[in-house]
Order: C-alpha cells, then structure tokens, then sequence
C-alpha cells in the first residue's frame, strides 16, 4: 500500500492530465462557460466516474466567481492537445492499479516507444499493428492512432460524448445476444454496430488503410472496454473483415514480447456439472477435441499435447500443481465466469467445488513459469459496469499472462464447442495468437464451421466435431450470427 499511496500522491502532482488543466491560477482559453471561462481560475483533476480522480474526491472552482463545473462542459470541434497517449496511459495505470488494489510496476511509453515496438512485432510476425486509444469525454470522443512511423493520429467526435456512447453499447450487446431476435434472423444489431463503427473507426479509416494494417489493438476508455469489437459494422462488412481485433488495458501493462504457441502443451481443465449452476454438457469434448483424445472427432489437425482434467479432478490444488511443473504454455478453463461489478474479489473463476475469485490469481504466480495464452471459454461479464468491465479488459495483467482469451457473455454449448475446437486448430497454422481468433471468426460468419445434426463440421480440412446427445441439432445450424463469434476477444498481447 506504501507503493500506492506514493503513486497517487504522484499523479496528484500531475495535475496536466488528460483535461489538459493545471494546478495553478491562470486564465481559460477556449470556449466560454457561463460568462466565466475567461477568468482566472485554479484547476485541479476531474472528478471521473469511477476512475481513480474520483476516489481523490477533487473538484474545480472557478476562482472569484463561486462555480463549480467540469472542463467537460468546455465545448469542443477539435482534438484537445493535452489528451496525450503519455496521460491516457499514467491516468488508464492509476485506474486499474486502484481496481486489482496492487502495484502494476507499469513503464509508461510514449509514441516512439510504441512505434518501436509495433516495428519488432511485424519483423517476428509479418504483421503490421496500430493501437487506437479512444477516451469518452463530456464533449466528445477523444482518438489517438499510433502506428509504426511514430506519429499520433489526432481526432475528436463531438457527438460520441461519454453520455451517448453507453446506452449504444448496450443496445449492440442486447441486440446480438437477443435469442427472440436470432430466431427471427433480426439484423437489428446493425444499427448501434454501424453507429460505434461511424464514431470509433471512420475518423481513422483513412489513416489505417495507409499504413496497411493488418491487426487493430484497441486500448479503450470507460464504457468502451466491453464492446464486441469483431461486430463492428461499416455498413458494408464487419470490422473482423477487415482486420484482426485484440484489446488491451494500456501500452504500458501487457508483455509485448512475441513467443509463438505452436510447440506449446496446454492443461485443458472444465467442468460439465455443478452444484449451483447450469451444466456446460459440451466440456468433455471440448477437453477431448484440444487435445484428440477419445472419439471427439476426425480429420482434424494435428492436436496438442497436454493433459486433461476433468470434473472432480478441476481443483485449485491440480491446477497449482500442474502449473509448476513448466509443462504447460497454455491454460484453457472450461467452467464458468463471471466478471461482476466491484473490485476484484467479487468476480470469479468457478472450479469443481470452489470458485478462484480473479483477486486470487496473482497468487497463483502464471508468470513463472510464464503462461503464454489463458482461455476462459464460458464466462461472461455485466454490462454497463465500469468494474466489470476493467476486470474483463484487465484480465491478462492482473492473472500473470500474456495474453487471455475470454467472452463477454455466455455462447451456447454447441457455438463455443464450434469456436473453440477451430480456434486450437488455426493456432497451429496462423502467425498470430489474434489471427488464429479471426481466423476463427470468420470461418463461423461464412459458414464453413456449423452444426450438422449430430456433429460440428469445420470445412474439407478441419475433420468433424462429435457431438454428444445432448447437443445434437435437428438438421443445419449456422453459427454465422455474432452472437456466437463476437463474443470472443484477446486481452493482451495479440501477438
């Protein structure tokens, strides 16, 4: 807490934060505000709803005049320069650092470093990646695109304010996972898709079509950290057609270096029954499928080496165990989760007869040995909360890896057994962890992975998928909705 306190007495000293105001008594430029916006005043950090100047209790005053108002209020047509991807970065490291409650020991990068770094990762991957940070605002949508030759491009959205942007994230979320909707095969999910594509990517479309990217990580602001990116809608295509999507919680908290998966051993542990919640019927052969074991399926892939743990073996001691002996790379939990409001302490990871609340997983050390990939195929996280959503985006940096694989909301048994089998398979043959997740996406939106009757079909090359009885379908299945595939993103590192 020693580390804490300091740092936030820190950033109380760093005060030109992303309003741009200052500690000090001077004069406002811009637009006026009640008369007064010309006066001197003295500015301090704006009280932000649920992030960490909140928990500092600090407001403005206007001096002289008696006001009390936001800088938001100061109307806006252009970017405003002090929103620098340096702030966005101390002020996203302050807000995460105060939700897990620990020091996140971040390095806190600029443009050039990024730059730098999005340079190496398409030497190693062939893969060219911009980071878009996008920061609601009471006057708008502040954006900044860092790409590889270093510069920042600047944009603002005055009517992507930090008011209208929640209601058409939870319109997009209703809207796909709406199974009445689905069963009519409603497209009324375009609408708000379209709207978070026209505010979030057309201002930068340009400038990403320049620079051939390949691979969008977004790094987003509160409201924004749990939008089915790979649904977004041009109008004409989906974002996922376009690029590969990843998210982190900032430049400066995930681990950048690339590492390729192809040789590694993954511990593949779930649960299909439990003593409070609905069953998952579909985990026994999704642990068999990772790894081909049993009679899961044919023609597929070469299948990964591992081990297996199922059911009553699920326990926090085997999953301790395992993970010590450096066998295992990769991680994937088939049971539920649920990333709730609060701090940490109220989200949890269910294992067969306890739950892994996420501010345990610190403890459980996966940095060494390193845990390259964590997958949580079944969790789900609440919309509109601001907590829950930082759990959700801050879930690589707070367990200890390099990157998770997790879902905003629940997919049915049959959908993420289609997503998940496919996704192992693209790991071994793509040349990123996020491009074997688009390949994924993709290959369900056009219909080469569906449900035929009693098994999942993945194309002339990626074999059949046994499904038990259970989940067997009366006829064709598409899994080409959103629903199914958008639900999926990767936290971390995308590479």
């Amino acid at each position: 807490m020693a580390i804490l306190d300091f740092k936030l007495r820190f950033r109380l000293s760093f005060i030109a934060n992303v309003t741009g105001f200052t500690n000090r008594t001077d004069s406002c430029g811009g637009d006026p505000v009640g008369g007064v916006a010309h006066h001197p005043v003295r500015f301090a950090p704006p009280a932000r709803k649920g992030g960490l100047w909140r928990s500092l209790g600090i407001a403005l005053v206007v001096m002289g005049q008696g006001v009390v108002f936001s800088p938001g209020a100061i109307a806006r047509t252009t970017p405003n320069p002090n929103v620098t991807v340096e702030r966005l970065e101390r002020v996203w490291e302050g807000q995460y650092e105060e939700h897990f409650d620990r020091d996140l020991e971040a390095t806190v990068h600029t443009p050039g470093t990024i730059s730098a770094t999005l340079r190496r990762a398409r030497v190693q991957t062939g893969r060219r990646s911009a980071v878009l940070y996008a920061m609601p605002e009471p006057y708008g949508l502040e954006l900044r695109l860092v790409t590889e030759d270093g510069e920042v491009v600047t944009e603002m959205v005055p009517a992507a304010n930090d008011k209208a942007i929640p209601p058409v994230v939870q319109q997009l979320r209703q809207s796909i996972t709406n199974p009445l909707e689905r069963k009519v095969g409603s497209d009324r999910y375009l609408i708000p898709a379209q709207q978070l594509y026209q505010w979030m990517m057309a201002p930068v479309a340009q400038a990403l079509e320049d620079a051939d990217i390949d691979v969008v990580i977004f790094c987003m602001g509160e409201s924004l950290r749990a939008v089915p990116f790979a649904a977004l809608h041009d109008g004409q295509q989906f974002l996922v057609e376009k690029y590969a999507v990843a998210q982190i919680p900032g430049f400066s908290l995930f681990d950048a270096r690339h590492r390729s998966l192809k040789d590694e051993q993954v511990l593949a542990m779930g649960a299909s029954e439990f003593q409070s919640q609905v069953p998952l019927p579909g985990v026994p052969v999704e642990l068999e499928t990772i790894l081909g074991l049993g009679n899961a399926g044919s023609g597929a892939a070469e299948p990964w080496e591992g081990a297996s743990f199922l059911n009553s073996q699920f326990t926090l001691k085997a999953l301790q165990e395992e993970h010590q002996t450096g066998d295992f790379g990769i991680i994937h939990l088939a049971t539920h989760a649920e990333f709730r409001s609060g701090k940490s302490d109220q989200s949890y990871i269910q294992l067969w007869s306890e739950q892994l609340t996420l501010d345990r997983l610190i403890a459980l050390d996966w940095t060494d040995p390193k845990v390259e990939l964590l997958v949580l195929s079944a969790c789900q996280t609440a919309v509109g909360d601001s907590e829950a959503e930082m759990g959700f985006a801050g879930l690589a940096v707070n367990s200890g890896v390099r990157s998770a694989l997790a879902s905003l909301w629940v997919v049915s048994d049959r959908g993420t057994l289609a997503l998940m089998g496919e996704f192992y398979r693209q790991l071994k043959s793509t040349p990123t962890r996020v491009d074997a997740l688009r390949e994924t996406q993709l290959a369900m939106l056009r219909g080469e992975v569906a449900v035929e009757g009693d098994r999942i079909t993945r194309g002339p090359r990626g074999g059949t998928i046994v499904l038990p009885q259970i989940l067997r379908a009366n006829g064709r299945e598409s899994l080409s909705h959103p629903y199914y595939w958008s639900a999926f993103s990767m936290i971390g590192n995308p590479w």
